[in-house]
């Protein structure tokens, strides 16, 4: 602390390079930080409580393949299971969607009566949820995705299907809080099997089985066992958390995780030569006022840490602009994505995300100056006194 003056001084003494090195350095972390902000939302962040006793049975081939609806009533008798509930993605088109993709919103058929014995952070009243029973064409909306489109009691939702090539006139029977603010619709899958019986199909299924586990101890547990009871029969499953569920969509993507590691590590070793360089110009046009230092009676240690901390300034103020702006890109990134990736519903800059990234920003300061730093302090007196640039 001795030095802080003369390193803050130094450190913007030309301001120029001092400007468009901070510029640099801000640009470069504020990727740098949507970036590890995305990672810890995605691979790091810890399922809430409700979700983290959920887990999810799908065909074990692909989602797209359903399974037969029989499997709710074995998956129920295996130990640990409280509750099981059929859902099948309707998906279909809501008013001009195709033209305007923020009408996108989750749709999804479900027994309508196990709903909410399985999603237990819902928080809905009874009287809304009887009328959502006792309605056939009733469906429940989460309070998010009211909140965005304008929802309301008894509104009619109109839905063009796709997958099923019939349209359903659903009224709004019940509006639902949930844990991570999801954005989803729910309406009773009998509607479906109506459809496919009046076109001579008795075939009934699920997309996917959201089965509520007794602890999330024992849902590695439960999880083998259901896929070991299904592993030779009719259609095999596969069964995840509820989080690794929702991951397993951005695989089609690509390897997402590797992508993100390897975009970070450009960013980091590309601030590392940003530094670098402007260390070493800035030490190679103060040698000679180095070796003034040194006859005034500063030593190789003090010399050496001038030096690094004027590049752990310089980065450091780098990173706190760098990261001020990656908080505002999240806050978009998270109103765009939210709806169709949940995890992004809270990405931000948190605190652990914040401190690790100002300690990188800090971390690269220091390890860019180190030879720089290193060569000025071992620099005998007459030779830095006789240098001319």
């Amino acid at each position: 602390m001795k030095y802080l003056s003369l390193v803050v001084k130094n450190a913007l003494r030309n301001r120029r390079r001092s400007f468009l090195t901070i510029t640099s350095l801000a640009l470069s972390l504020c990727l740098l930080g949507v970036l590890v902000a995305m990672y810890h939302a995605l691979y790091i962040n810890q399922a809430p409580p409700g979700q983290a006793l959920r887990i999810i049975t799908r065909h074990k081939v692909s989602i797209i393949f359903g399974l037969p609806i029989y499997y709710r009533d074995k998956i129920s008798q295996v130990p640990g299971v409280k509750a099981v509930v059929a859902t099948q993605w309707f998906q279909g088109l809501y008013k001009n969607e195709r033209q305007d993709r923020s009408l996108f919103f989750p749709r999804m058929a479900a027994d309508v009566d196990r709903l909410f014995e399985v999603f237990t952070t819902y928080k809905i009243s009874e009287d809304q949820k009887d009328a959502y029973r006792k309605d056939r064409l009733g469906c429940v909306v989460s309070a998010s995705l009211a909140n965005r489109l304008g929802f309301k009691l008894g509104d009619k939702i109109t839905i063009q299907g796709d997958i099923f090539p019939f349209t359903v006139d659903l009224v709004v029977r019940g509006i639902f809080e949930t844990e991570q603010n999801e954005e989803v619709l729910y309406f009773n899958n009998k509607v479906i099997e109506e459809w496919l019986k009046a076109r001579g199909s008795n075939r009934t299924f699920a997309g996917t089985y959201t089965i509520l586990v007794d602890s999330p101890d024992n849902v590695a547990r439960i999880s083998n066992a259901i896929d070991e009871m299904f592993a030779n029969s009719e259609v095999a499953t596969r069964t995840e958390s509820e989080q690794a569920f929702a991951l397993s969509f951005l695989a089609f993507i690509g390897n997402i995780k590797l992508i993100l590691l390897s975009i970070c590590a450009a960013v980091t070793f590309t601030i590392i030569l940003v530094a670098a360089n402007t260390m070493a110009m800035s030490i190679r046009e103060r040698t000679r006022e180095i070796g003034v230092m040194k006859t005034l009676g500063f030593t190789k240690e003090s010399i050496l840490g001038l030096v690094l901390g004027e590049s752990a300034m310089i980065s450091l103020i780098g990173g706190v602009i760098g990261l001020s702006i990656s908080g505002a890109l999240c806050i978009g990134i998270r109103k765009i994505a939210g709806p169709f990736i949940f995890q992004f519903q809270d990405l931000g800059m948190q605190p652990p995300v914040l401190a690790f990234l100002l300690l990188i920003s800090v971390a690269i300061g220091v390890f860019a100056a180190m030879i720089p730093a290193w060569n000025a302090s071992r620099m005998p007196i007459l030779n830095a006194l006789r240098f001319t640039d």
